[in-house]
């Protein structure tokens, strides 16, 4: 259908999709996990929140082997990712019971293995693949309003029977693409983009409220980072 192509030009975005364990892990400093950090500069040791409580390691992402990288990351070479367990729920700065370390280059960067015994996340280490076209939820404001119009009458029309019968959105830990809103999505400011998101995932016993997602987004000029995470 030669509308419905020309809305998926306009709209599809590449992203790089994460798979959780399934192979035996190399504890190497390309490799990325949920539940586990083990890469720190020198200095650094796990974040505490405000309440002085150690925070859980959530994420720790690699982009030397990524089959796709944000254009925005495209100097980044390790982000690692700590939540407090009293973490927030509006959209939050960096290092508000929460901490994104970004790093540009690796030359300081050394293997620590700490841990949180409290944390109920289970690591383990993530695999990922190249998706080609992911698409937004039909809820997110970055559908421009002339292609949401435009979808309206394919459906009005019946040429289509559901926008999410062609535009698929995917939903697990991803890096790119568009954020898998389980509500009506979130407008992070000015100059800020999405950038990744991590998902509830069973099988790191990680579950976000009701099977929901934290997102995060950077700021192209100021490179300041954003949380928010919805549920259902």
């Amino acid at each position: 259908m030669k509308e419905v192509e020309k809305i998926k030009d306009k709209l599809s975005k590449k992203a790089t999709e994460f798979i959780t364990g399934g192979f035996k892990p190399t504890n190497s400093m390309t490799e990325s996990w949920i539940g586990r950090v083990y890469l720190y500069d020198e200095n650094e040791e796990i974040p505490s929140d405000s309440n002085g409580n150690l925070m859980f390691p959530l994420f720790q992402l690699c982009f030397n082997q990524l089959p796709f990288t944000p254009e925005i990351l495209k100097d980044t070479k390790i982000i690692t990712v700590f939540i407090s367990q009293d973490f927030p729920i509006d959209l939050t700065p960096n290092k508000n019971n929460w901490v994104l370390r970004e790093y540009k280059n690796s030359d300081n960067i050394v293997f620590k293995n700490l841990k949180n015994d409290s944390s109920f996340i289970k690591p383990f280490p993530l695999s990922n693949k190249f998706v080609e076209e992911d698409y937004p939820v039909w809820e997110d404001s970055e559908i421009p309003d002339d292609v949401f119009d435009k979808i309206n009458e394919l459906e009005d029309s019946g040429e289509i029977d559901s926008y999410y019968d062609f535009f698929e959105n995917i939903d697990g830990h991803k890096i790119g693409g568009y954020a898998s809103y389980c509500q009506s999505g979130i407008y992070f400011g000015e100059d800020y983009e999405f950038v990744f998101q991590i998902a509830s995932d069973e099988k790191a016993n990680l579950n976000i409220i009701d099977s929901g997602n934290f997102y995060f987004a950077k700021n192209r000029k100021t490179g300041e980072w954003v949380y928010y995470i919805d549920f259902y």
